[in-house]
């Protein structure tokens, strides 16, 4: 059993050091807007059930979208879930299209209690993803002499990096019908976006802009879940999420060059970043422990949240998820009798404008599979989506994405009898 905990334990810093390090997972043109893609920090069952998380309240998986739910963990119980993904992006113009992949280790959780009402939990979480390369070319007039003269010019984009996040949660169980919990994030990382344009006279100078932020900031989660039990059979619970709004502590600076014979450096301080307040609601209903269906809903006020000492560029970000899971016979002796079936469907606006215009809606359809080991609590998952990024340009982006993770659930704190 020792043994066993030292590997968990070497298991955990190898990979959150290789986490750390290794934050890009996309190249989507879309991640050039804000601070890119932001992640909703579901595990792998839970984006098969199409995001459903708010609610979830299980003694079997890490819900770290809900702080409130740390409190279920059972007395004798370790659990580590590792998760990756593989990500098959489509773009399209209506003139030719373009598919990219995408590989990487998404997250690391393990929850443990700390007495028989009281929960941890703690973990490596990604919060944004930015990842981009790519140019377009056009034709203007301009008029040198009063003569008309037509020239050609390349805009060029590229930007990577990203913010990850380490977080520790608690959360405590009163009147054996309300938890209460807390996560506090530690967020570190940079994002680097350069943007240029070149003309095909070398009589007219181009221009260049290269914008990074470097990320060092702290925030909190509030997490509340109301749950009950009714007939044995019947298990509800309503569960409530809360991030107030705040500065964007870190390092800015952005630098332009070619639009005067200066180079003009732009400098930024915290107090022109913000991130959102952020609230959301779910509600989770099980019969018999078979049959377990959820929905929530979520919203992020980026609309009055700064970006660059400006609120015009970003817009509310809310979010719908409905999802359902059966299985079989969850006590059952054989394989297929535990198996767990999930899917779901999620619905959600982009944060971000586009030449002042609001995108159309994401949207994404999920499924997929849990897989017990023999003889053992721990689960094997594994989900598929496919969804839609919306645009206001003829770009559009569609994605396939698979997610696999593992889930460790070991008996830890008990003693044994000789």
């Amino acid at each position: 059993m020792y043994k066993n905990k030292v590997l968990f334990l070497v298991i955990s810093i190898s990979l959150t050091i290789q986490f750390a390090n290794s934050q890009n997972n996309t190249n989507s043109p879309y991640t050039r807007f804000g601070y890119g893609d932001i992640s909703d920090n579901n595990t792998g069952e839970q984006r098969a059930m199409g995001g459903v998380s708010i609610g979830s309240r299980s003694q079997f998986s890490i819900n770290n979208v809900n702080p409130a739910s740390y409190s279920i963990v059972d007395s004798t119980t370790f659990m580590f879930d590792i998760g990756s993904s593989a990500l098959i992006s489509r773009f399209s113009d209506g003139n030719k299209t373009k598919a990219t992949t995408n590989a990487n280790l998404e997250y690391i959780n393990m929850q443990f209690p700390l007495s028989k009402t009281v929960g941890f939990s703690a973990g490596l979480l990604p919060y944004s993803f930015s990842g981009y390369n790519f140019y377009t070319t056009g034709q203007t007039t301009i008029l040198s002499n009063t003569t008309p003269t037509n020239l050609t010019y390349t805009k060029l984009n590229n930007g990577s990096g990203g913010f990850s996040q380490v977080y520790t949660g608690s959360s405590v169980n009163f009147f054996n019908h309300l938890s209460i919990g807390v996560n506090a994030y530690y967020m570190f990382g940079n994002l680097n976006n350069y943007r240029s344009i070149n003309f095909s006279s070398t009589n007219i100078t181009g221009a260049t802009q290269a914008n990074s932020i470097e990320v060092k900031n702290f925030r909190f989660r509030y997490g509340a879940q109301f749950y009950n039990t009714f007939e044995k059979k019947h298990e509800l619970t309503l569960g409530f999420i809360f991030e107030q709004k705040g500065k964007l502590n870190g390092n800015y600076s952005q630098i332009t060059t070619g639009v005067t014979t200066d180079t003009t450096t732009n400098s930024f301080s915290s107090s022109d970043f913000d991130l959102p307040m952020m609230y959301g609601v779910g509600l989770n209903y099980t019969f018999d422990k078979k049959i377990s269906v959820g929905m929530d809903y979520s919203m992020q006020e980026w609309s009055k949240a700064k970006y660059f000492a400006k609120t015009d560029s970003l817009s509310n970000r809310s979010k719908l998820a409905v999802g359902i899971e059966y299985t079989p016979n969850p006590v059952g002796r054989k394989f297929a009798d535990r198996i767990r079936y999930r899917a779901g469907f999620n619905m959600s606006d982009t944060y971000y404008k586009i030449d002042g215009l609001k995108p159309n809606k994401n949207f994404g359809i999920t499924f997929g599979l849990g897989l017990p080991l023999r003889n053992s609590n721990t689960v094997i998952n594994a989900t598929f989506e496919y969804g839609k990024i919306g645009g206001v340009s003829k770009l559009n982006e569609d994605y396939l994405k698979f997610t696999f993770n593992a889930i460790f659930n070991e008996h830890w704190f008990f003693k044994r009898k000789l």
